[in-house]
């Protein structure tokens, strides 16, 4: 029998309120607070870093970030994060190489289901308060820029070197080389060479 963690990584419904899995997410808020409590240039925050996240060398993430668990993000080498990062990583985020996100980014893979009846609270087999909920794994692939208060939504790809416009709401997948913008988020135009700042 699978436990809620497996069931929720599958992608199957799950009950949040399972005792693991609040565990986990107070261990993961615990090392938020702390991570937001030091200044800039404190040495501690890469450890308190690497114990929330799995992480590459050149990884650079702003305070404060807020996460459910942490450990469920994944980051390529060379990734710069400004302030505000918030991250519901109830299903696994893949960030790629060389990323760069804007302030007031949300990545949520986390849903609910659409029938009130489903989603209603219950009282599991513990006597607690539970909820019934699914979440499907993000993916940012290599060179991507999301720029300032983004929200990507749960099951969403964005391809290779593609920009997402700032204050998008990318709620499906963006083809690689894309610059993409709007609420829905919407593909504009590929980036070509033209877009080089040196292009005459």
């Amino acid at each position: 029998m699978m436990t809620e963690q497996e069931k929720m990584l599958k992608g199957q419904l799950y009950d949040a309120s399972d005792e693991e899995l609040c565990a986990l997410r107070h261990k993961a808020n615990s090392l938020c607070l702390k991570y937001n409590s030091l200044e800039e240039d404190d040495p501690s925050r890469q450890k308190i870093l690497e114990e929330l996240i799995p992480l590459h060398n050149g990884v650079y993430i702003n305070a404060p970030i807020h996460m459910d668990y942490g450990k469920n993000i994944s980051f390529g080498k060379d990734c710069f994060v400004n302030y505000n990062f918030t991250v519901l990583d109830c299903a696994p985020i893949k960030i790629g190489n060389h990323v760069q996100i804007g302030p007031n980014v949300t990545i949520a893979t986390a849903l609910h289901p659409l029938r009130a009846e489903e989603r209603r609270t219950f009282i599991n087999d513990r006597g607690v308060l539970g909820d019934r909920e699914y979440a499907l794994p993000i993916t940012i692939e290599d060179d991507c820029w999301i720029a300032s208060n983004v929200v990507i939504t749960a099951g969403v790809t964005i391809g290779e070197g593609s920009v997402i416009g700032a204050g998008s709401v990318v709620l499906h997948d963006i083809p690689a080389h894309s610059l993409a913008a709007g609420v829905p988020c919407k593909v504009i135009r590929e980036i070509t060479e033209k877009d080089s700042i040196y292009h005459d």
